[in-house]
């Protein structure tokens, strides 16, 4: 309606309405939902979300560790934190669940369910923080920035600046929830028994699974390292999605029935375009200097003014449902503002970048994840907001204070 509306008015070409159609940023992400599509098809998602808890899941504490960075290993393949989330660990967490006697309803929540489910949670949001392809609405922050500033961010540009950060909360978060919101239950020696039953009924991995491995390096190590043989990462995704479809592993016809990528590439590509021109005919640069004129009439420096972009950037997202309506809505004109103000473009964006994903740790239903777990029913909707205010604190303390430190050596500011 957008797009047409902007064609109806001649406010645009038909041609600009509908140029982003061909940025290659939206492709890849739904070229990744293909390739989550053959990582959930063929088993191989839930064998090494089970192999991680056979191998770690004796205690209740590396019971989640397990889940977590098996999570977090899984991120960069599929794009739909909501895919991941009800599509492979939110079964797998139940599972376990009931494995411990801990159910919904009778009392015994606490004995597992519920800090399990809270930190598969919050974890979720930063394993999405993380890499490109590991949050569908990553790509369109790219392409927000690259119009915004110029500026292009590849897939290795992202992971790196986000590893030390990601890893930092990763190992913190699941910890400090154990400390202040324990389970009952400190052992969990049926979890790897489940997991051990549960892979011995897979049974040995399949030609498919192989096949879908194998890909998954190749097309991984392109997106890491392609740049030095002159491959991008939508080529190296075409790759990779032409070797799944001519050895079956996922027929095109499964492809079409991706509704969620189609879905995706072409609102992206609408916002996209969009935005854009929002840009162009000068919208985002009077909001901009509104605000700099505000912020910047404080005399702080460009490290304060950022700061305080930041929070309320990280904060509104209290109104918001998703999180790529959240972007579309504030990140180029934040970004504008902090460039203005005096920020580094590249770090600014970056960060912005990483707290989108971030900000979904908040609520019950500001990221894909969220109502998945949250309607698991373990967890009561105050104690959910709580902790999503104690932990997002907690995130913003790592990412902008060890991320700070690690940006910093990246030469980002």
């Amino acid at each position: 309606m957008g797009l047409g509306a902007a064609v109806l008015t001649r406010t645009l070409s038909f041609a600009a309405a509908f140029s982003a159609f061909g940025d290659p940023i939206p492709w890849l992400i739904a070229l990744a939902f293909f390739f989550a599509k053959g990582f959930i098809k063929t088993g191989l998602g839930n064998r090494v979300a089970y192999q991680f808890v056979a191998l770690f899941g004796k205690t209740s504490l590396g019971l989640g560790y397990s889940l977590v960075f098996s999570e977090a290993l899984l991120a960069p393949a599929i794009p739909s934190v909501s895919a991941r989330a009800g599509g492979i660990f939110l079964p797998l967490v139940k599972a376990l669940c009931l494995a411990c006697n801990s159910k919904v309803g009778d009392g015994t929540e606490r004995r597992l369910g519920a800090w399990l489910m809270l930190t598969c949670f919050q974890t979720s949001v930063v394993s999405s923080a993380m890499f490109l392809t590991a949050m569908a609405a990553n790509p369109l922050s790219v392409n927000l920035a690259t119009g915004s500033t110029g500026l292009a961010i590849g897939w290795t540009d992202w992971a790196v600046a986000a590893v030390v950060p990601g890893l930092v909360s990763l190992l913190v978060v699941p910890l400090l929830l154990y400390v202040i919101y324990p389970p009952t239950v400190k052992s969990s020696p049926d979890a790897p028994r489940l997991a051990r039953e549960k892979l011995d009924k897979m049974g040995p991995m399949s030609k498919n699974e192989w096949i879908m491995t194998g890909t998954l390096i190749v097309t991984v190590g392109l997106w890491i390292f392609g740049s030095a043989i002159k491959v991008d990462a939508v080529t190296a995704a075409i790759l990779g999605l032409s070797v799944l479809l001519t050895t079956g592993v996922v027929t095109w016809k499964e492809c079409l029935g991706e509704a969620v990528a189609w879905d995706t590439l072409t609102w992206f590509a609408a916002l996209i375009a969009m935005a854009g021109y929002l840009n162009k005919y000068g919208l985002i640069a009077w909001f901009s200097q509104t605000v700099v004129k505000v912020v910047g009439g404080l005399g702080l420096s460009w490290q304060a003014s950022f700061g305080i972009l930041v929070m309320l950037y990280f904060y509104s997202h209290y109104f918001f449902a998703s999180g790529a309506a959240h972007i579309g809505a504030m990140f180029t004109a934040f970004l504008s503002v902090s460039t203005a103000l005096g920020t580094p473009p590249l770090f600014g964006a970056l960060v912005l970048a990483f707290l989108s994903n971030l900000m979904g740790g908040l609520t019950h239903y500001g990221i894909g994840s969220a109502p998945v777990f949250y309607g698991a029913g373990y967890v009561p909707l105050s104690t959910w907001w709580g902790y999503g205010f104690l932990m997002s604190v907690v995130n913003l303390v790592i990412w902008l204070g060890v991320g700070g430190f690690w940006w910093k050596l990246l030469g980002l500011w």
